[in-house]
């Protein structure tokens, strides 16, 4: 496998500096760096982002989460390994994920659920770190970016 160029955002670096700053603010709100973690391996996982998979579950295994968490995220719902707050916060990365895959992108049910578990700065943060890794996975998955060259 090889890939067609470096990510855009290393050729262009006054693009990745604004987008690293959207990073550190989305991480800036008091939520748990494991969760804000699971949100970007979720989001990216959905996209078929490799580098992206990768440092996310590289990242969680830093932050010391079980292989039990890492590994079944893709299956959240089913899996017994999360709280109701992640559980709510993963339905939120989702559904600002798929946003073509229903007209009603975010449902009441979906907002309503974790607006019960954060304020309105921590649903921001979640929903701040999902566009993020959105947009490094729209730019990773044209160039074919290998995972673990970062």
């Amino acid at each position: 496998m090889e890939a067609r160029m470096k990510n855009p955002a290393a050729i262009i670096p006054a693009a990745m500096k604004p987008i690293m700053e959207l990073m550190k603010a989305a991480q800036s709100q008091g939520l748990p760096p494991e969760l804000l973690e699971l949100v970007h391996l979720r989001v990216s996982q959905i996209n078929g982002c490799s580098p992206c998979v990768d440092s996310g579950l590289k990242s969680l295994r830093k932050l010391g989460e079980s292989d039990e968490r890492i590994g079944l995220v893709s299956a959240w719902r089913e899996a017994p390994y999360y709280t109701d707050a992640e559980r709510a916060a993963l339905g939120l990365a989702e559904a600002s994920t798929r946003l073509a895959d229903r007209a009603d992108a975010v449902s009441d049910e979906v907002w309503d659920n974790a607006a019960d578990h954060f304020d309105e700065k921590q649903l921001a943060s979640i929903l701040l770190m999902t566009a993020v890794t959105n947009l490094f996975n729209r730019l990773n998955a044209p160039v074919r970016q290998i995972a673990g060259s970062w």
